[in-house]
């Protein structure tokens, strides 16, 4: 008879997984066994397919963010549930889903039942797993943290990346004009692509002086800026008077300490928004997670997988992503 506590397949004792013992930089990834993670009663142990990679990812691993060592990196993952906790009500072992939670670089994740979203038959594990964290950060960006509407221009930086071929795509389908910035002539092509109607190249263009151009001195509504502290002067230059500047990751590193005088002469709205506060319910997290699915499922954004890579090749991953030489999104894919 199973225990009380879950309703279980069969697993084994042991896991593949990427984690750290130490911070720093790539070579501390340790690719290895560890113990498959139990479940409690309020949380289900997925069997991953495919998980993502993020720019938090390498925060955790090299410093910028602290965490409790050792620690298994990722923060979101598409698999099939294998156990379940005996007060979960909302999936079934063998649901096809898709989570945020931690420690998904890894064969198996125990997550909390609440932040898991069952998929539909038409959504396919590597797109679930691209879809998470970038489409929901991107789309709480423009319906939340700043509300686009119609006539806007809005400025996305690094508008090739993951999240800004999304934020190109969701700006264009809310009515507003998108400038994004990239580095190359081909992320320009690709922004365009995904709805930038205009594009700056900023290894050989002038930001601001593009930007004054294009908005007749005035500058932009909103400006959504993932890269951090090499664009940080150039955003608040490119934010029109009574604007919102959107400070939300940390590619070139981390903004340094601002004097709140900086917001005075243009009376400007600044925000430093993380996606997993607007996930604390369970009725946040289902509001969210249903509009950005009804977005794909009715082809507003499309995806864009840059790369999918082995687990044990996550350090090459996380030097890509880096490089900011990518496009779209970087995925691992587990081993059946």
């Amino acid at each position: 008879m199973l225990p009380s506590l879950i309703r279980t397949m069969s697993t084994t004792n042991k896991m593949k997984a990427v984690y750290v013992n130490e911070q720093g930089d790539v070579d501390k990834l340790i690719y290895s066994d560890i113990p498959i993670p139990k479940v409690n009663e309020n949380s289900v142990l997925v069997k991953n397919r495919f998980v993502g990679v993020n720019y938090i990812d390498t925060y955790q691993r090299d410093g910028t963010y602290p965490v409790s060592l050792p620690f298994t990196l990722g923060r979101e993952g598409a698999g099939d549930v294998v156990e379940v906790g005996s007060n979960v009500k909302n999936v079934e072992v063998g649901d096809r889903v898709v989570y945020l939670g931690g420690s998904t670089y890894a064969d198996y994740t125990n997550v909390p039942a609440e932040a898991v979203e069952r998929l539909s038959e038409g959504v396919k594990y590597e797109d679930a797993a691209a879809i998470g964290i970038q489409a929901l950060t991107a789309w709480t960006m423009v319906r939340d943290g700043y509300q686009v509407k119609k006539g806007d221009t809005i400025l996305v930086h690094a508008a090739a990346g993951g999240v800004g071929l999304l934020l190109c795509q969701m700006i264009r389908h809310l009515g507003a004009t998108v400038i994004g910035t990239v580095s190359t002539d081909e992320k320009a092509t690709l922004a365009r692509e995904n709805g930038a109607d205009h594009v700056i190249v900023y290894t050989r263009e002038n930001v601001v002086e593009r930007v004054n151009e294009l908005t007749n001195n005035l500058g932009c509504h909103a400006v959504l800026d993932g890269v951090g502290k090499s664009t940080w002067d150039d955003s608040l230059a490119c934010t029109r008077r009574l604007g919102t500047l959107i400070s939300f990751g940390n590619a070139s590193g981390v903004v340094p300490p601002i004097k709140i005088q900086c917001l005075t002469a243009k009376n400007l709205k600044l925000m430093r928004p993380q996606l997993f506060a607007y996930l604390a319910t369970r009725e946040e997290s289902q509001k969210w997670w249903s509009e950005v699915f009804d977005l794909l499922a009715k082809k507003v954004i499309k995806l864009h997988i840059h790369k999918i890579y082995d687990l044990e090749n996550a350090k090459q991953a996380h030097i890509d992503i880096q490089s900011r030489k990518t496009t779209g999104k970087l995925l691992i894919r587990l081993r059946s």
